[in-house]
């Protein structure tokens, strides 16, 4: 396995990242130390950024200024093929699985070995095999992707995004459209392949119950910036309104129900005498 070189305790450091496209920041100014060995959350409402941060530090993504700074070495800085090479030590977790519906599900899971290296078969077969048995789907390596449960299917697409043994793993929505039973099993994965494979993992969510379960550490990403971050405990207790409101799923607060607009009388064309109970 090829290893992430860093002198200090972070896998990745961000520092001042700004992103935005064209007129609309989405990211302005954002800090985010992500300690190795552990699982860091991000988590804000919708929209506020959360897997845009996850694509800028595939890569997938180019910053408009900041610095992100994977195994000490900066991904924004990297050329094409540094950046190729770089990713072989990351593992995606897509929210969609996107998993390749014209293969079976080994085919799915051996994909990145045909790619990135030049094992044998009866390698290649061994690994696949490994990886299917640690996400508890050896017996469904036959099975074409729509075959699969949603749940399933998931699990499927962990398996790939191990591997090639890497060394950090980004979760995009994990939990995502998935019932209760696979929602536990995926927290139970992801936390004991996280300590078994000395992985670092981060997760990107706003679904904070199975969050919380699995996180040691969180980040709340609000209106482009880092609202609040630090220990899983802390955070939820945090007396920051606009974090307390996400953290316990407040409808009142300072994240409005309305997004800002005229005073709706007069969008509609009346005067201020018309329908006098009707809400500015």
């Amino acid at each position: 396995m090829t290893e992430f070189s860093s002198e200090t305790s972070n896998l990745i450091e961000i520092n001042k990242l700004c992103f935005g496209y064209k007129q609309r920041a989405v990211l302005n100014g954002v800090d985010i130390k992500i300690p190795k060995g552990r699982v860091t959350a991000i988590m804000g409402p919708s929209g506020s950024g959360k897997t845009t941060i996850l694509r800028l530090i595939a890569g997938q993504l180019k910053a408009n200024s900041g610095v992100i700074k994977v195994g000490g070495r900066d991904i924004t800085r990297m050329s094409r093929n540094d950046l190729f090479l770089e990713r072989r030590k990351m593992g995606v977790l897509f929210q969609s699985g996107a998993l390749f519906t014209d293969l079976p599900v080994f085919e799915n899971v051996a994909f990145p070995l045909r790619v990135h290296t030049r094992l044998s078969d009866s390698m290649i077969r061994d690994i696949v095999l490994v990886k299917l048995e640690a996400v508890g789907l050896r017996g469904a390596r036959d099975l074409m992707p729509a075959e699969l449960s949603g749940g399933m299917a998931r699990r499927v697409a962990l398996a790939r995004a191990i591997v090639l043994d890497p060394q950090l793993i980004l979760y995009d929505e994990p939990f995502a459209g998935q019932d209760p039973i696979s929602i536990g099993i995926l927290s139970d994965l992801i936390k004991r392949l996280n300590s078994a494979l000395n992985l670092t993992s981060i997760v990107i969510s706003h679904s904070v119950p199975e969050t919380a379960a699995i996180a040691d550490y969180i980040y709340v990403i609000a209106r482009g910036k880092v609202a609040d971050c630090g220990p899983t405990q802390r955070v939820i207790n945090s007396e920051d309104p606009r974090v307390h409101q996400f953290m316990h799923g407040l409808p009142d607060g300072p994240v409005a129900f309305h997004y800002p607009a005229p005073d709706y009388r007069s969008d509609l064309g009346l005067d201020s005498t018309s329908h006098p109970s009707w809400p500015k």
